[in-house]
């Protein structure tokens, strides 16, 4: 498998489905998440948390990649995702509304697993426009 359809599985089946158990085959144990220039390392505890705490929130949260590009040991997957909003988001309480959201998600594929996490997903403009949240 290559490292876009590494990814690609990694999103639409490993997250998708809970694979918990799976992310090891796919995730570096020394896997970092960077937000800006600052490069957190989180291994595959802090991945597993990640999905859990998604989880909490969206049970039935589900990933599909629409687009992907790929430079050198990167991997740039353009997403639709979506889940019911079952749990509480940042004091927000449940709506028990099923939500899509699009994003971006940047990975760094080396060996072939993820080394690196990064990316964004439009939650707050979905409840903006699902009037959960007024601005």
């Amino acid at each position: 498998m290559n490292s876009k359809e590494l990814v690609k599985y990694f999103y639409e089946q490993i997250f998708s489905r809970n694979l918990v158990d799976e992310i090891e085959n796919y995730v570096d144990k020394k896997c970092n998440l960077r937000v800006g220039t600052e490069i957190f390392p989180i291994g595959l505890d802090g991945m597993k948390k990640h999905i859990s705490d998604v989880r909490e929130t969206y049970p039935d949260f589900t990933i599909q990649v629409i687009n992907q590009f790929s430079e050198k040991e990167y991997v740039i997957s353009e997403i639709i995702a979506t889940g019911t909003h079952k749990g509480v988001f940042l004091g927000i309480q449940p709506t028990n509304r099923k939500l899509t959201f699009t994003g971006i998600d940047v990975d760094k594929v080396e060996n072939g697993k993820i080394v690196e996490h990064s990316g964004a997903i439009n939650t707050f403009e979905t409840f903006i426009q699902e009037n959960i949240i007024k601005i």
